[in-house]
């Protein structure tokens, strides 16, 4: 429920929940985690985008699910770029046609540090959260 103003976006932790929940669950259900966590934050963000927030949420499960696969087989220096590139800047693609090259340009910045800030944080919390679990299923 954080929310950073930047430009035309703004910075939400929305999916922080979601990057940990790799350590504990399967890719489409940490993907679903990402999905409801990005709608419930746009909801309380007042919906900016309309329903193209659909296409977000459905854009977040994709961004996680590879993330978790990514996690799964071992490949963590992998997962991390995938994720901040694949949020950051291959989610924005259909808004270059559905919206505006303009606005495709003005909200990549944003999105990517958005990315980078949610994948940092689940990196520094995640040591602490498997330590505090005992292990998980999915971790490494």
């Amino acid at each position: 429920m954080i929310k950073i103003p930047l430009g035309i976006t703004s910075i939400a932790l929305d999916a922080l929940p979601a990057l940990v929940a790799v350590l504990f669950f399967s890719a489409p259900i940490a993907g679903i985690i990402a999905a409801f966590g990005h709608l419930i934050s746009a909801l309380f963000g007042g919906m900016p985008l309309g329903p193209f927030h659909l296409i977000i949420a459905v854009e977040m499960w994709a961004a996680v699910w590879l993330f978790a696969k990514l996690h799964q087989a071992g490949k963590h220096w992998l997962k991390w770029p995938a994720f901040i590139i694949g949020n950051g800047i291959v989610a924005a693609v259909p808004f270059y046609f559905l919206l505006s090259p303009a606005f495709f340009y003005a909200s990549v910045p944003g999105l990517l540090i958005a990315a980078s800030i949610n994948a940092v944080v689940a990196a520094l919390l995640m040591p602490y959260v498997l330590k505090a679990s005992g292990g998980a299923r999915h971790a490494s």
